[in-house]
């Protein structure tokens, strides 16, 4: 692993904006550290400490960072589709659309799929055993809950092809159409009251984040400071004089969340922590010179999606481990709480590593074997396996792995589904896009999602 690292380090194109895998890295890095510090877990159950303690939520407009890592992925994106349509002049854009697809959820759906399926397997085994009571049964409902963002990532690949088009043609015109859109639907919901519109906005107000990126794989963000200014003071003012809430996360109990379904507060807040990251760019870019943090970088990169798939897990397991040893747990955000965090953060971080030791080979792309890359329908199969997906994972984020045998169900989209058949989604959803992509000899980037 060391040499290898030290290899793909050394290989790195000058060329190579290297902020921008710092700011992938980074950026989970931070949600996982959120999570971490936010579960107030005590023998009773598992409570939110932004909800014992709310003056602590303002740190949630530093620590909400996944408008960032999508911005990366829109500039990402970008970049990924443009050199795919230059290295296949003669190919039609739907085998391009079905090789992007592949080569960019790779990356993504393998650890995805792992997890699933280690988790099905555990889950289907612990209940069948007469278990899921407790903090196991806690475990098994919130164990899939960050999965809502591997869906939302999958619907931002599956629609970077006609939202770049739009991007090219409109520039900042695109994003002001989504942006416009997020407004029309806050709109709807609060002021004129029409049900389940807010619903729209996981789309509005991500792809307009995502649209982002396009733009500043152009070049044409040149006033971060404006652009972080502008957000920054228009999230302060809708949180001060709006409807919408102040934490950035959502907070248990509360009627408006900022994250679910997202709101304009919350494109707001993108806009500053992007105008925020972009004028961090050329002291960052100096540091990233440095033979030693550019391979801390590329090696963080090539397991980050592992980590952050089981981060919970390695969580959940120091609590039920200090549970089963009779460890006390203290009050949350007492001084006694405050005192062990240190040492729950390095247990939670060591297992991480442990897990991460074991399932990190799944992260690493494999290219296509020669097959049938271009075939009349390898576009639509593609995306109908991205859809799939999306529902797939979506849906398990939703429901969990609890009561498996009981047959609970989640609502999505207003269809009931069940962790069987959020399962059988993702699975059969990504078989079609490996059917669709195979034979194009991609290979994913190695520190791309």
């Amino acid at each position: 692993m060391g040499s290898s690292v030290r290899e793909l380090a050394g290989a790195t194109p000058a060329t190579r904006d290297r902020y921008v895998d710092l700011l992938r890295v980074a950026s989970l890095g931070a949600v996982v550290l959120g999570h971490w510090l936010m579960a107030a877990v005590t023998p009773d159950g598992v409570g939110n400490l932004l909800a014992v303690v709310p003056a602590l939520q303002p740190l949630t407009w530093l620590l909400q960072v996944m408008p960032v890592f999508f911005f990366v992925g829109g500039f990402s994106h970008a970049l990924s589709y443009r050199s795919l349509l230059r290295k296949r002049p003669e190919g039609s854009e739907d085998s391009v659309y079905s090789a992007f697809l592949r080569a960019r959820l790779q990356r993504l759906l393998r650890p995805t799929t792992v997890f699933v399926l280690v988790w099905g397997a555990a889950a289907l085994l612990v209940q069948l055993l007469g278990g899921g009571g407790g903090l196991t049964g806690v475990t098994l409902r919130m164990v899939t809950q960050p999965l809502w963002f591997i869906g939302i990532y999958l619907a931002m690949v599956a629609f970077t092809p006609p939202l770049l088009k739009l991007h090219e043609r409109y520039g900042w015109g695109a994003f002001a159409g989504l942006a416009g859109a997020a407004v029309a639907v806050d709109v709807l919901r609060f002021a004129a009251g029409v049900p389940y519109v807010e619903f729209l906005n996981f789309a509005f107000v991500w792809l307009a984040v995502h649209q982002l990126g396009f733009l500043r794989a152009d070049g044409r963000i040149r006033r971060p400071a404006l652009l972080a200014g502008a957000g920054l003071v228009t999230a302060g003012a809708l949180v001060a004089f709006g409807p919408y809430p102040l934490s950035m996360v959502g907070m248990p109990g509360e009627k408006v969340s900022n994250m679910a379904p997202p709101t304009l507060a919350l494109l707001c807040h993108g806009l500053w922590l992007v105008g925020a990251v972009e004028l961090l760019r050329a002291p960052a870019a100096r540091l990233l010179e440095r033979p030693r943090v550019w391979r801390t970088v590329v090696a963080a990169n090539g397991v980050a999606m592992t980590a952050f798939l089981w981060h919970l897990t390695a969580m959940f397991g120091v609590y039920g481990a200090m549970l089963a040893l009779d460890v006390e747990l203290p009050a949350p955000a007492s001084a006694a709480w405050w005192a062990q965090v240190p040492l729950r953060i390095a247990l939670a971080a060591a297992l991480t590593a442990g897990l991460v030791a074991a399932f990190r080979a799944f992260e690493r792309p494999v290219s296509a074997p020669p097959g049938a890359a271009g075939a009349t329908g390898a576009g639509p199969l593609a995306a109908l396996g991205a859809t799939l997906c999306l529902l797939g994972v979506l849906g398990l984020s939703m429901v969990g792995f609890g009561g498996l045998l009981d047959g609970r169900t989640a609502l999505l989209i207003a269809i009931p589904v069940s962790a069987p058949a959020a399962v059988a989604m993702t699975l059969g959803g990504w078989l079609l896009v490996e059917r669709a992509g195979r034979g194009t000899g991609v290979r994913a980037g190695i520190q791309r999602p």
